[in-house]
């Protein structure tokens, strides 16, 4: 890692301070960029969200998916711990905490938009993140390109059923069109250009061009991201600073989720004999969020001002120091989970 990325939590924590700072002190400014929209989707938004992930899916080779035969173990608890515990977990700690038990601090006309935001959350894993987490972690790299091709496959044909059906539950009416269209500009499309600018440079030049191709590409992904959440939190700037007790409350369920399913898929990974190298990355996969995905989403159904997008942008600011966090216990635990699981990296 260059001396930049190892001091990503703090360029991270800045960016964040930029961005509130700049949303309180020019408001009227983040209205007019959040207002820069076709069918619902921010357009700057997009476009960082692109330059952030595709130099990271650049990286997939689509013949990677024959890995998941070899690890079926990960992404088997990977996929269980997406797809059949997380979006229904977070719905439930969403119910239990604002629905319920924070109820009374919050603003009465949002409690549904706030607990729409969670659901969002937690159904989108991670799409792009997570090779920053895998690389933390030593994680092997070909299962890490694996669990996320597999893992955007699922997405474009679960993730608008499954918000459907637990927004259906929390009586909100869900736009299909809107849904199907974020995932058709945050995941279809990136993959799409992603594998032409692969197979277009592979052709003309080689791995040897795909490699200097990616090494050019690494600190644009970087940068975007960090684009990224200056402009987020430059849109909910005001807000955050006017409401740090709902933040507060929003990030305890989100807190709690992150690290049961977290707990869950490592542990799960060592009582099924998979090897540390493949159950750090699944684990982290099944904790983080593509949280780029929900805030687009959350905007698109419910306008920048709403509960949900809130909900959302409090995913992104804990999203960073809580996965940090998860690395550390990766790595500090690696002895410990060997000793158990009868298998070495």
């Amino acid at each position: 890692m260059s001396t930049f990325e190892r001091y990503l939590t703090v360029w991270v924590a800045l960016c964040i301070a930029i961005g509130i700072a700049l949303g309180w002190v020019m408001p009227g400014v983040f209205q007019a960029i959040g207002s820069a929209e076709v069918a619902k989707v921010n357009l700057p938004v997009a476009l960082l969200v692109w330059l952030m992930i595709i130099p990271m899916l650049v990286r997939i080779d689509p013949g990677a998916l024959s890995g998941v035969t070899q690890h079926w173990r990960g992404i088997s608890v990977t996929l269980i711990a997406n797809w059949l515990v997380k979006p229904f977990t977070m719905a439930l700690l969403g119910w239990l905490f604002i629905g319920w038990l924070f109820r009374p601090f919050l603003p009465a006309d949002q409690i549904d938009s706030y607990i729409a935001g969670l659901i969002l959350l937690g159904a989108a894993p991670c799409t792009a993140m997570v090779f920053v987490w895998s690389n933390l972690t030593k994680g092997e790299p070909h299962f890490t390109l694996s669990q996320v091709a597999l893992n955007d496959l699922i997405m474009v044909f679960a993730f608008a059923p499954i918000v459907a059906l637990l927004l259906g539950l929390s009586a909100i009416i869900v736009p299909w069109d809107t849904l199907l269209l974020s995932v058709g500009l945050y995941i279809v499309v990136p993959v799409i250009l992603a594998q032409f600018i692969r197979a277009r440079t592979l052709r003309n030049g080689g791995q040897a061009a795909l490699d200097a191709l990616l090494a050019r590409f690494q600190p644009l992904s970087i940068v975007a991201l960090l684009a990224t959440l200056v402009l987020l939190f430059a849109f909910q700037g005001e807000q955050i600073l006017r409401q740090p007790l709902i933040i507060m409350m929003l990030a305890v369920p989100i807190a709690i989720q992150t690290y049961f399913i977290f707990g869950f898929s490592y542990l799960l990974n060592r009582v099924s004999g998979e090897i540390h190298c493949i159950a750090g990355p699944s684990a982290l996969i099944g904790a983080s969020n593509f949280f780029e995905l929900a805030v687009a989403a959350a905007i698109s159904l419910f306008g920048f001002s709403s509960g949900a997008a809130l909900a959302t942008v409090v995913g992104v600011l804990i999203e960073v120091p809580v996965m940090l966090s998860l690395v550390t216990i990766v790595n500090a635990s690696k002895s410990w989970y060997e000793a158990g699981s009868g298998r070495r990296s």
